[in-house]
């Protein structure tokens, strides 16, 4: 993918992917300086992965700056302030799909969030904050398999809206945003 096209279409991304972690608002992110997002996010992915990534910065604003311009087609970011990832083109295009509410792609996904993330709804992907009936769940270091062409691999997989979040679960289960969430230690 074009280098401009892939920046643009994961700055349009981040500006709202704070939900995907469950931030309840652009409002509260909390804005770090470039080097101190590039030792957040060191740890978000394997290091290789990382080394070649483009790396995002959101500005208190939403607006995003490239830190660092990447060569392998992953993306590192930490829209919420408290979740750093690193998505690949697929992941991001799913993230897109997601932000606006469009079809979840075909394509397959696979973002890394090696560091964890601050929590979520585990059954309505667009809760900014825990609830009593809304199953907030809190994943350690885990990575996620999304887009539609993971609907199938998927099936097979525990989809209870009270996941044990140190196993393989399904998050959003029987919404078109369903991924799998696979904690890693």
């Amino acid at each position: 993918m074009n280098r401009c096209r892939n920046w643009r279409a994961a700055a349009a991304i981040a500006v709202a992917v704070s939900s995907w972690t469950g931030a309840s608002a652009l409002s509260q992110h909390k804005h770090v300086s470039d080097e101190e997002l590039l030792n957040l996010l060191k740890d978000a992915a394997p290091a290789s992965v990382f080394a070649g990534a483009t790396v995002l910065n959101m500005a208190p604003d939403g607006t995003m700056k490239v830190v660092r311009e990447g060569n392998n087609g992953w993306t590192c970011m930490d829209p919420s302030g408290t979740d750093p990832m690193c998505a690949d083109a697929g992941g991001m295009e799913w993230g897109k799909a997601y932000m606006t509410k469009g079809p979840a792609p075909q394509r397959l996904g696979f973002i890394y969030m090696l560091r964890g993330d601050n929590g979520a709804s585990n059954t309505d992907p667009y809760a900014t904050g825990e609830t009593p009936d809304n199953n907030w769940i809190k994943t350690g270091s885990h990575v996620m398999i999304v887009g539609a062409e993971a609907k199938s691999m998927i099936q097979s997989y525990p989809r209870s809206p009270k996941a044990d979040p140190t196993k393989p679960y399904v998050m959003w289960a029987g919404t078109p945003y369903e991924h799998l969430m696979l904690p890693v230690k």
